[in-house]
């Protein structure tokens, strides 16, 4: 059998009209779908609270969809509801009607995108909704659409022409869909009092994971503690600064609490005489220290304002149970 080689379907480069600057058309899309987002804040969804008060109070998940440019946007909303505290997934509406409505179930909350209202792979999805009693928030620019008739709150875009040379382009309607989504995400958030280390928990690996983790998680325990007495002769903290390589030294008193640190500075601007005095004569009293609860990054940033290397971690009975040295931060990418 003979095979005919068609033509390419590549497009050919396009010429460049003339004049044309990649500059003007950037500052002028971004300033467009800026003034969209202000107007749009200036006219929220009458429905956008009630929205909020549903999400707050729903027994299920928060299941999203849409199709094409819309389910892309979808998927991210879902992403930032799910890593802020709201359990939220997306379904693909092609694959809801092939079994993945199955996902869907009575408590939980649907948000359904559509542009124009009348995107018809979501129509399964929509009569699910109205079969099990599962409240269905629609997102469209035309409130007398199919979706926006079925559902039971409206978010409705304003309908603002898109950015692109042809006017057809996805580009000022995705921009004001991502914005609302992450309007309810953030809304959500405050509404739940949510806080730093609940994101963390959300965000363990990464740049994101390593700025909210904990010093707890950081320190080196009381095993590796270098402490001596107040009474200790300073010859025993040079040792134990040298064997235990932090630079510094506790010094305790006789209840177990840190009375003070001897750092390597110490020892330099006390060389006079040192051998013949006592831990408490060089000690620094009433030192900077964190709890194992702090931020790690709090910590970094009080060892880099005071240009200190360590930190003595310290229970509620102001007894040492650990140490963070700098360099632990800088190891855990912390910066």
């Amino acid at each position: 059998m003979s095979v005919t080689t068609s033509q390419s379907a590549t497009l050919a480069p396009a010429s460049v009209r003339a004049p044309f600057s990649a500059e003007d058309t950037a500052a002028r899309v971004l300033r467009q779908e800026g003034e969209a987002l202000i107007r749009f804040a200036h006219n929220l969804p009458a429905d956008f609270g009630q929205a909020v008060a549903e999400i707050i109070a729903a027994t299920g998940r928060i299941i999203l969809s849409g199709m094409g440019k819309s389910g892309h946007i979808a998927r991210k909303i879902a992403a930032t509801l799910a890593s802020t505290g709201t359990p939220a997934f997306f379904v693909h509406p092609a694959e809801a009607s092939h079994g993945d409505l199955g996902m869907v179930a009575p408590g939980d909350i649907c948000i359904l995108i559509s542009n124009s209202g009348e995107t018809s792979e979501l129509s399964d999805l929509i009569a699910h909704c109205a079969r099990f009693s599962i409240t269905l928030i629609g997102i469209s620019k035309r409130p007398n659409s199919t979706l926006m008739r079925a559902a039971d709150l409206q978010l409705t875009l304003p309908d603002l022409p898109e950015v692109c040379s042809i006017g057809m382009a996805p580009t000022t309607s995705t921009t004001l869909t991502l914005g609302l989504g992450d309007a309810l995400a953030v809304a959500l958030m405050e509404a739940r009092g949510f806080r730093p280390d609940e994101f963390h928990v959300f965000h363990p690996g990464g740049k994101l994971g390593a700025r909210l983790a904990r010093v707890g998680q950081l320190m080196h325990g009381p095993e590796t503690l270098p402490l001596i007495s107040r009474n200790s002769p300073m010859s025993e903290a040079v040792l134990e600064i040298s064997a235990r390589g932090f630079g510094i030294v506790g010094v305790i008193n006789d209840g177990g609490g840190l009375y003070g640190v001897i750092s390597d500075g110490d020892l330099r601007r006390n060389m006079d005489g040192l051998l013949d005095r006592r831990a408490d004569d060089v000690c620094t009293r009433l030192p900077v220290t964190v709890t194992s609860d702090t931020l790690a990054a709090e910590a970094l940033a009080v060892m880099t304002a005071r240009k200190i290397s360590a930190l003595f971690v310290l229970d509620a009975g102001e007894r040492p149970v650990g140490i963070l040295h700098i360099h632990d931060c800088l190891r855990a990418g912390i910066a």
